[in-house]
């Protein structure tokens, strides 16, 4: 006879994505280092065909000429999960966003949301402008900008065509929906037709049901697909990304750009302790602590994923559950947010131009400071929430100022090597962002929940 005061089996607890995700960044970092420290020693002691093989099985770039005959364990894996992440931004940011807007019976209300979200989003891009131009400046005033650039990565830069911001507000409106939807680069785009798509479906009523219904099964769809995305595969291919990124890059590249790493880091991270903190106090009067210790862990998911479209679903989660947003609300500013708040990525433009600048030998003023704010604020707003897009777009910057000697192309093709560890703050900046404006449109609008927000 069995005994029947046995205990039942207590269920283990399954580790938390957080949990996960800070393992896989402290992995990660510390890999990469002995990997780098590794290839150092190699190389150093004539062994540079053993780390060649090293670089041959885990990391090289299988696509390129040099990686025909590599494995590259590391590259395939990081590139999988990038394009998995990047397959779901278009439907999320079209089913989501419609769906919003479909929802909203008041045109009042929508048209006030809307303003009050673009409204909060300019002054925190004002606000992180200005911060980032001005720390950027006294880091080159300091002369910690003055570096030798290694002549060799002049062969490893990638340009862009010259580009005029404005044409941002002319591509909003596309002219073939197929192709629109059939790119990353194009979120604007997809925007402006899920607004579309959202306000006919308000306007028809129950006639939309059928095109509601398929809205809301492709959310659902890409709600799974995301959910299996990040919580199974994601902290693999984040061990093996970041492993890959410090690996791959040798000291010099790591030196010259170290300056420019460590402060757009320092500069980042501290405009996401004190200018949202701040703004949530001023516009709201609630407690800015209770915020932060609610958004952190979305920073975090953000700083290991690398993408704002992966962070969408675990913010809105976090602003309806814990900080007591409107779902609704929440349905409309957070993709928009996705989409169009990269003040972040403003703040990086920032940086990097006045490092570009100041180590090509140009003394860049405060004037050319702002016009670089300016350019960078039409640009940041219509950059693909996807990674590298940002870096990519300090070429266009540069552009506009008149940077563009081979000095400065150098300068720019190491900021781009080295644009995963500084852009782990800056889209922390960005998302958070997100977060503390949906905060203070819902309470604007008079739907936050205190009582959950202060629980």
């Amino acid at each position: 006879m069995g005994n029947s005061n046995s205990e039942p089996k207590v269920k283990k607890e399954k580790m938390s994505i957080m949990k996960k995700m800070a393992i896989s960044l402290i992995s990660g970092i510390t890999v990469g280092f002995i990997f780098l420290g590794a290839r150092q020693a190699l190389t150093a002691n004539g062994l540079g065909q053993v780390w060649d093989t090293i670089n041959s099985l885990l990391f090289a770039d299988i696509t390129q000429k040099e990686g025909l005959n590599a494995v590259g364990l590391f590259y395939i894996v990081g590139q999988l999960f990038m394009n998995g992440l990047q397959l779901a931004i278009v439907p999320l940011v079209l089913s989501s966003l419609s769906l919003a807007l479909c929802s909203m019976a008041n045109p009042e209300k929508l048209g006030r949301i809307a303003g009050r979200t673009i409204a909060t989003f300019l002054s925190f891009y004002a606000v992180a402008a200005f911060c980032g131009g001005a720390f950027a400046y006294f880091i080159k005033t300091m002369g910690w900008f003055n570096v030798t650039l290694p002549s060799s990565a002049a062969t490893e830069i990638t340009k862009m065509e010259a580009y005029n911001p404005l044409t941002t507000v002319v591509n909003m409106v596309p002219s073939n929906v197929i192709n629109a939807l059939g790119s990353n680069n194009s979120i604007l785009a997809v925007v402006v037709i899920a607004i579309v798509i959202g306000l006919c479906m308000n306007h028809l009523g129950t006639k939309a049901d059928p095109m509601k219904n398929l809205m809301q099964s492709i959310q659902d769809i890409i709600q799974v697909y995301m959910d299996v995305l990040i919580n199974y595969i994601s902290p693999v291919a984040i061990f093996c990304m970041i492993s890959r990124t410090f690996a791959i890059y040798g000291i010099e590249y790591l030196t010259p750009t170290l300056t420019y790493i460590l402060a757009t880091i320092f500069i980042s991270l501290l405009l996401v302790f004190t200018m949202y903190p701040v703004g949530i106090f001023i516009t709201t009067r609630l407690n800015p602590i209770t915020f932060m210790k609610k958004a952190l862990k979305i920073g975090m998911f953000a700083a290991a994923t690398n993408s704002s479209a992966a962070t969408l679903p675990l913010n809105t989660e976090t602003c309806v559950n814990e900080l007591g947003c409107s779902e609704e609300i929440s349905s409309f500013v957070l993709p928009t947010g996705m989409t169009i708040n990269m003040n972040g990525t403003t703040v990086m433009h920032m940086m990097a131009v006045t490092f570009i600048a100041t180590s090509a030998g140009i003394d860049i003023q405060p004037y050319q400071l702002v016009i670089a704010a300016l350019l960078s604020i039409c640009m940041a707003m219509g950059t693909p929430a996807i990674p590298v897009a940002g870096t990519t777009m300090v070429f266009a910057v540069l552009n506009g100022l008149g940077f563009n000697s081979d000095l400065c192309m150098i300068g720019y093709a190491l900021v781009l090597a080295m644009n995963y560890p500084p852009g782990m703050a800056v889209i922390t900046l960005n998302v958070v962002g997100d977060a503390a404006t949906n905060v203070i449109v819902n309470y604007k609008e008079h739907e936050l929940d205190e009582a959950v927000y202060n629980q």
